[in-house]
């Protein structure tokens, strides 16, 4: 059985800073045109969420913002917000230009939904229960292994982020530097802002995205190098996963952006969660 949570005592603290601090980003987002009203207010909310599962540690995280789940989080809203605003007019008259008054609620859940899913402890609770987490590196002959109980989820959420930079960035990046892309499925080119096509600019600006977004929250997690890297593989599968949905299903029409970037932000957190069950597996062989 997990052991009690020293935060579950402090709980006016936790809430002091979780939802002060995600309101705070929430604040900005808005003040930044990087999302509507409404949206910021879900961006706080799944902030707040993501932070409050990472203050799982049992020690005293929650008087360090740096040491939380904010730390990714806002390199991602600047990261993003950035690369929006790179050849705005250029973008306009692509007709690929992101809305004046930011981004809806939809679609901030459907790049940050799935990390707050994965992130949350209900999320280890219910992937142990299911019996989805005997990797054996969480209680074996009394050893934690190469993760503690409270990384495992947010190993998963960390992909969903740094996909979520990555995919935003390569676009925003790839419309305005990348010149022609071609399209994954057939390297035909395409014009710019085509669902499914990709450039060598923009996917490469798109993974040093992730990566960053990775590296930042393995460090303010304390994690290792293994959670870095799972975390930035996961992102990159999730990167030509969404292109692959692009040049398919979102061009027949059967999927909207929105569903494809949740199943993007998805498919990161399960590549990553297979590579940890391959880590473990080779940890306790």
């Amino acid at each position: 059985m997990l052991k009690t949570r020293w935060w579950a005592v402090n709980l006016p603290t936790v809430a002091l800073w979780t939802v002060g601090l995600s309101l705070l980003l929430g604040l900005v987002a808005w003040k930044l045109r990087a999302a509507t009203p409404w949206a910021a207010v879900a961006g706080m909310a799944i902030a707040a969420s993501i932070t409050y599962a990472t203050l799982s540690g049992g020690d005293d995280r929650m008087f360090a913002p740096w040491r939380t789940a904010l730390v990714p989080l806002v390199l991602l809203l600047l990261l993003t917000s950035l690369a929006t605003r790179l050849g705005q007019t250029q973008k306009q008259q692509l007709g690929t230009a992101e809305k004046r008054q930011g981004r809806s609620p939809a679609q901030v859940a459907a790049n940050l939904g799935v990390a707050a899913l994965v992130s949350n402890q209900a999320a280890l609770f219910l992937l142990e229960g299911m019996g989805l987490l005997q990797l054996g590196f969480l209680h074996v002959h009394g050893m934690r292994g190469v993760f503690w109980s409270a990384t495992l989820p947010f190993a998963l959420g960390l992909a969903a982020l740094a996909e979520s930079a990555a995919d935003t960035v390569s676009s925003e990046i790839g419309q305005v530097l990348g010149g022609n892309p071609r399209m994954l499925t057939t390297l035909r080119t395409v014009e710019p802002g085509t669902d499914g096509a990709i450039s060598l600019i923009g996917t490469t600006a798109g993974i040093a995205a992730g990566a960053a977004v990775a590296a930042a929250g393995a460090l303010a997690l304390s994690g290792n190098w293994e959670m870095f890297w799972i975390a930035c593989a996961g992102g990159v599968f999730g990167l030509f996963f969404d292109s692959l949905l692009g040049a398919t299903l979102e061009r027949r029409g059967w999927l909207n952006n929105d569903a494809v970037n949740f199943l993007s932000t998805a498919s990161a957190a399960g590549f990553a969660l297979g590579l940890l069950a391959l880590v473990s597996h080779q940890s306790i062989g």
